[in-house]
């Protein structure tokens, strides 16, 4: 199973936290690094940034468009720009914003979106995110990442300062423990991240559903004898058909899980692209089914929808008929 790790949960950050801890070492050395923010600062984690970086941090307030338009005329002028700002709003409100100012113009923001998913719990569907892999999954020119741990977050915004190219990155709230201790482990882009490895089942995952498919394919090996293959399927676009090919030969069963719907997100991309590819086994997408969610917190909502290692572990099981 490799190392699998329980030990550091007490010690795991959010996601967002590491985003502005590495923005804020970035911004020490880089002048040009600026945040935009549209009265996110204090969800977005950047109230120590503004604090170190007063002259670093631009304000637009409630106004997701402006804060696309305004990220992406900075960017145009060669400033490295990150518009933070919860995932539902930056995705749905400046949806055209994102499509030409950014992608189009071909402008390097790094969209940042905060609270993803479910994050929000009771604050309920309009505060969802379940919709954005889909919609910017068919925008041409935007590379769309879902950190998993705390060392995936911190990779991925070193790596994006570096790129010239248009970025959408989504962090959801709590503390996401490492998914590994292996210092060999490598983050590239549009690579998938092998956690473990086994022969009868594949399950993969993005964001914070990552962790609880690790938990459950932990409990498969330990109750069931089953061999899983875990893997952070980080960037969703672009995916990681070399390994998707190598998967679809060398495992009995694929599932994705995903906190998102199950239209159009990392579940229908590997579909896609396993069916055009001749792929014949056992085949799951777990996500958000069609309907607004039940109410309640992050954790409660995904234990609803069997995205938690019972859950998930339940699943995996109905799908190779164990």
């Amino acid at each position: 199973m490799g190392n699998h790790i329980e030990t550091t949960v007490a010690n795991a950050k959010a996601n967002l936290e590491v985003f502005s801890s590495t923005l804020q070492k970035l911004a020490a050395e880089d002048k040009d690094i600026l945040a935009v923010t549209s009265d996110s600062r204090g969800s977005g984690k950047l109230v120590p940034f503004a604090q170190k970086y007063p002259k670093q941090i631009i304000e637009v307030g409630i106004a997701e468009q402006a804060l696309v338009g305004v990220a992406a005329g900075l960017a145009s002028t060669g400033k490295k720009t990150f518009a933070v700002s919860p995932a539902c709003f930056l995705t749905a409100r400046s949806f055209e914003q994102i499509k030409n100012d950014v992608a189009y113009s071909d402008n390097p923001v790094k969209l940042i979106g905060i609270s993803a998913g479910v994050s929000y719990g009771a604050l309920g569907s309009t505060h969802h995110s379940l919709h954005d892999y889909a919609a910017l999954r068919a925008v041409n020119n935007l590379i769309i990442v879902a950190p998993a741990d705390n060392f995936e977050t911190e990779q991925a915004i070193l790596q994006a300062s570096q790129i010239n190219q248009p970025f959408y990155l989504r962090f959801g709230k709590k503390p996401m423990p490492l998914l590994t201790e292996d210092e060999t482990n490598t983050f590239e882009f549009g690579k998938g991240r092998v956690i473990t490895k086994g022969k009868d089942l594949a399950i993969i995952a993005t964001g914070e559903t990552v962790y609880p498919s690790l938990q459950a394919a932990k409990k498969l090996k330990e109750e069931y004898q089953m061999e899983v293959t875990v893997v952070s399927m980080h960037t969703i676009k672009p995916l990681d058909y070399n390994l998707l090919q190598s998967l679809s030969q060398s495992v009995g069963a694929i599932m994705t899980v995903e906190e998102h719907s199950v239209f159009g997100g990392l579940g229908e991309a590997c579909a896609s692209f396993l069916l055009e590819n001749q792929f014949n086994k056992p085949f799951k997408i777990v996500g958000i089914p069609d309907e607004y969610t039940v109410t309640g917190s992050q954790t409660e909502i995904l234990n609803h929808y069997g995205i938690s290692e019972e859950g998930l572990t339940a699943t995996a099981l109905q799908l190779i008929k164990k």
